[in-house]
């Protein structure tokens, strides 16, 4: 079912990132008539900071992102809005919206968290259907990039049985993932109901226990092993 001629009563409240003015006027005419297609544009970001502050006062249900922006591009903008993601109520869902259909931009925003991803051939149509199927959980991926993510994911070679991940209690699990996830270590401790103190002697217990020198190998050592 396509939900282009909206059924009553269906809503989706949608923030428009992309770095060219053009584009999100395009998108807004195209899908952005609420009373026809459903679709509510609450807010337009052009770059990662825009971004993340409109992200963040908005709250959309679905944000449609561009993989090159400037500032970091859709993946910082994913890394930033990490709590906004993994929200108990209400969570952010992300859709990439890109000219370019590259394997590594595909598999870049879906590790970061983004819940599919289409190339700008899509139709509006298409488009409004896919908003609306990214609201209600689904992954959704313009035909063959779903292949790449796939590859990706099918070709890990983490073993089956981590020895290294084994070397942690559940507590640092806890915390390897949250950091991994780009939370700070105030919202850590704020979560897991630990202090701040805590939540860093934790992170220096997982980093000497895999031999790892900073977060950022930390959020790569957890993402090559599906832990994010």
């Amino acid at each position: 079912m396509t939900h282009t001629e909206n059924s009553p009563g269906r809503r989706v409240r949608v923030v428009l990132v992309d770095d060219h003015r053009m584009f999100r006027t395009g998108v807004q005419a195209e899908i952005g008539q609420t009373e026809r297609t459903g679709v509510e544009v609450v807010g337009e970001a052009a770059d990662v900071d825009q971004a993340v502050t409109v992200i963040a006062a908005t709250r959309p249900e679905v944000v449609l992102l561009d993989v090159h922006l400037p500032g970091g591009g859709g993946v910082e903008v994913l890394r930033r809005c990490a709590a906004l993601m993994t929200a108990a109520e209400d969570p952010v869902r992300f859709l990439a919206l890109s000219v370019s259909d590259a394997a590594e931009d595909v598999i870049g925003v879906i590790r970061g968290g983004a819940r599919g991803y289409v190339t700008k051939t899509i139709t509006g149509a298409d488009l409004v259907d896919s908003v609306f199927r990214v609201q209600e959980g689904d992954a959704v991926f313009s035909p063959r990039l779903a292949g790449f993510v796939l590859d990706a994911f099918a070709s890990t070679d983490a073993p089956p049985v981590d020895e290294d991940l084994d070397r942690l209690t559940q507590r640092e699990r806890e915390v390897l993932r949250l950091i991994a996830r780009g939370y700070a270590y105030k919202e850590i401790a704020k979560q897991l109901f630990i202090s701040v103190k805590t939540v860093e002697s934790h992170v220096s217990a997982v980093l000497r226990k895999l031999q790892l020198s900073n977060r950022h190998e930390l959020t790569r050592w957890a993402t090559a092993r599906r832990l994010v």
